[in-house]
């Protein structure tokens, strides 16, 4: 088997091929899905061992100190052949993992082979294939967790640990130091408990997502917007604990912690940082400084880790087991959402090189995941669904339609509803070069009212008339949902460019449907009324943000608000939900930004499917979560968009305002316009793919991948799982 290995005196790093561990009684042998990279423990063991043998031991005076105690009982000589002896070793890196039992030892009643596990210890929950994993270091996974997830384990513990040493109540106020994976999940912990959190970290970027994930402000701590946000949420008392996460040689965030605590606050140390307390303020304020000591109770213990020796639930509550199983659990029921701190997923073959792009800085990331082979994304998911992205298929050739020069191009609309008649047809009314032919609908009058406010030259309820005119230059589609896909059927077929509007299917069998026309016709000239794209607004956003080289976090907040009764929308049954009508939208208009199709989609929501919350993952470890919300204000704008990678942020409200910030920063116009949602420049992009014969404005392979992640949202929703998007070929 594979397993990552790190030579402490050279620092090199590899991935050997060591013998299988066997499976000992009083555990089971793990094959693992994935193993989660702490970005913070595992890079300072990286660091270290690329340091001089100077660095080593400025770096670990206690590791110095037993080595002259040695000196001091055994001799020189005997001390430096075994600390030589020990640097010029491999040792394992890794300590939170998710895998499947292969095998049980004798003792071991809870699992049985072929159950899915989460796993931790720095000695048996290794970056590599194969583990063994005693008793008190494993526990069950959650039905529908995602293994990526349950990967996330160990960390969690050590975070829930930490939370647990401080000991919140009800109403607290918390103030996190270090926004890194552990500060991320302490703040997720935190709120999740009822404490209103306050975060401190010198990156801007993961004081955004902290804020996303729960947090009620954050901050550089230098900053006085911190100590502001202390004064307000506390009434100028200080806070009730204070979390160190951060790491680093400086002594900052004790020093903060003291002048930000209430008087007899607690300070918790979970991560590795300088410890030199400013005696005056830690006395005069009485603050209670205590430590967390990993995962939680039998840690370090052998006969807890080792032999099996579990403490008494009526003595010891909460042991590491339990915290894991616990923070699992939290997890499982969506209290705790880890997917937005993955930053990268790398296939194990490429560890040394994800380790060197995360120790040279080309990789910047919160958490990193390893996918191990013999996982593939659909196996992976717990049993997921997976919703299958068609391939498009194109035979005979693309159809291409004559060159127009002068003559105006003749559209033919069929339905007239509100949406054609408010957002499609005052945009081309009027437009040089389209003449509006003819238009279809399934009553006499309302085609006669559309004819008479538009101009149309004829007006009919007869649809194969119109799509046997050889006049009829370009075809819409905007009627109903549940009619879109089998008239754009028909309309392909009859050799036709065919705008509709979205959804373009419902199903996966209406898609299947469409793309069988394009193959069987050899049209593919289609597009989806996917507008935002070709926001004016947008664009120039997206121009000033600049290229992107690393992974991006997106927020999507879509304040949908509720329907009247008796809007057809609501018509589940024969339309489709609200989001499968309306969603695609909202992915096709993140995956324009990011510039890719996503790979995964995660949908959660609440009772009713009132309010959804939406997991896009995409191929770069990019993740966007659109929040589809019903229950909202009607004067809170409806759409508001954060988009954060490299030091940057896009935001975009509602359409009237964009604004970028990063080196220098860029806000547009702030006099009041009128909102372009990019309709006119939509319409203006057909009507000339339609007039010269070019591509269609937006790849039908990207309007395939959106609605296959549209309709992955009502199958994750069912599933209750991620839902893995499958390239079909």
């Amino acid at each position: 088997m594979k397993q990552v290995v790190q030579n402490y005196k050279s620092g090199e790093l590899a991935v050997l091929d060591v013998p299988v561990p066997g499976c000992k009684p009083g555990g089971v042998l793990v094959r693992s899905a994935y193993s989660l990279i702490s970005t913070g423990t595992e890079l300072m063991k990286v660091s270290e061992a690329g340091m001089s043998m100077l660095g080593k031991a400025r770096s670990r005076p206690d590791q110095v100190a037993k080595v002259v105690q040695s000196v001091a009982t055994n001799g020189l000589p005997a001390t430096y052949r075994k600390v030589m002896g020990k640097l010029d070793s491999y040792t394992p890196l890794g300590y939170s993992l998710c895998g499947v039992v292969e095998q049980v030892g004798a003792g071991i009643d809870d699992v049985k082979v072929g159950d899915l596990v989460a796993c931790a210890g720095n000695e048996h929950a290794l970056h590599a294939e194969l583990n063994w994993v005693p008793k008190n270091l494993y526990t069950p996974v959650p039905d529908g967790l995602a293994p990526r997830h349950a990967a996330f384990g160990t960390v969690g513990s050590i975070a829930m640990q930490g939370v647990r040493r401080g000991e919140p109540q009800l109403g607290d106020v918390a103030l996190v130091i270090g926004l890194g994976l552990i500060g991320q999940l302490v703040v997720q912990l935190l709120a999740a408990s009822g404490v209103r959190v306050i975060g401190v970290d010198p990156d801007p970027v993961r004081c955004e997502l902290a804020e996303r994930l729960g947090a009620a402000a954050c901050g550089d701590p230098a900053s006085a917007a911190v100590e502001a946000a202390v004064a307000e949420l506390t009434g100028g008392h200080g806070v009730d604990q204070v979390y160190l996460a951060a790491g680093g040689g400086s002594n900052q965030p004790v020093e903060l912690a003291a002048r930000l605590s209430r008087d007899r606050g607690r300070v918790v140390d979970i991560g590795k940082c300088r410890l030199d307390l400013p005696w005056n303020a830690y006395y005069e304020k009485e603050l209670d400084v205590r430590f967390s000591r990993s995962y939680g109770p039998g840690r370090y213990d052998p006969e807890y880790e080792l032999e099996g020796r579990d403490y008494p639930i009526g003595y010891v509550r909460w042991t590491e087991r339990r915290n894991l199983a616990c923070f699992l659990d939290l997890l499982a029921r969506g209290r705790v959402d880890v997917e937005p701190l993955v930053s990268h997923t790398a296939d194990f073959d490429d560890a040394v090189e994800t380790y060197q792009r995360l120790r040279d800085g080309d990789l910047k990331a919160v958490a990193v995941l390893f996918r191990y082979p013999g996982h593939p994304e659909h196996t992976a998911e717990a049993g997921a669904p997976a919703v299958a992205v068609p391939a498009v298929r194109r035979s005979g050739g693309v159809s291409t339609p004559a060159r127009y020069a002068n003559a105006s191009v003749r559209l033919a609309f069929v339905g007239a509803g509100n949406y054609a008649t408010s957002m499609l047809l005052p945009h081309l009314e009027r437009r040089d070069g389209v003449e509006l032919a003819t238009v279809v609908t399934t009553t006499a009058l309302s085609a006669a009212n559309a004819k008479r406010k538009f101009g149309f030259a004829e007006a009919t309820t007869d649809l194969d008339a119109v799509l046997g005119d050889k006049s009829i230059d370009a075809v819409f589609v905007v009627t109903r949902h549940s009619s879109h896909a089998e008239l754009t059927q028909r309309a392909l077929r009859a050799g036709k460019p065919v705008f509709v509007e979205k959804p373009l299917a419902l199903d996966q069998d209406e898609l299947a449907g469409v793309l069988a026309a394009v193959e069987e016709s050899g049209n593919d000239r289609l597009q989806v009324g996917f507008n935002r794209r070709f926001a004016p607004l947008l664009w120039e956003a997206r121009k000033r943000f600049g290229a992107r080289t690393g992974p991006a976090s997106v927020r999507y907040l879509v304040n949908a608000g509720r329907l009247e009764h008796g809007s057809w929308y609501l018509q589940q049954g024969t339309e489709g939900s609200r989001f499968a009508g309306e969603g695609g939208h909202f992915i096709d208009t993140v995956s324009w930004l990011l510039d890719a199709d996503p790979v995964s989609v995660h949908a959660v929501a609440t009772p009713g499917n009132e309010d959804l919350q939406v997991v896009l993952r995409y191929p770069d470890g990019s993740t966007a979560t659109i929040s589809y919300v019903t229950t909202g204000p009607s004067s809170f704008p409806k759409e508001t968009l954060d988009l954060v990678a490299d030091g940057k942020v896009l935001r975009l409200d509602d359409f009237v305002r964009a604004s970028v910030y990063g080196r220098k920063r860029w806000v547009s116009s702030r006099l009041p316009k009128a909102r372009d949602k990019g309709q006119s420049a939509e319409l203006a992009a057909f009507i000339k793919a339609v007039r010269t014969g070019g591509p269609m404005p937006v790849p039908l392979e990207s309007l395939v991948a959106t609605t296959a992640a549209t309709l992955a949202v009502q199958a994750g929703l069912v599933g209750g799982a991620p839902v893995t998007l499958a390239r079909t070929r």
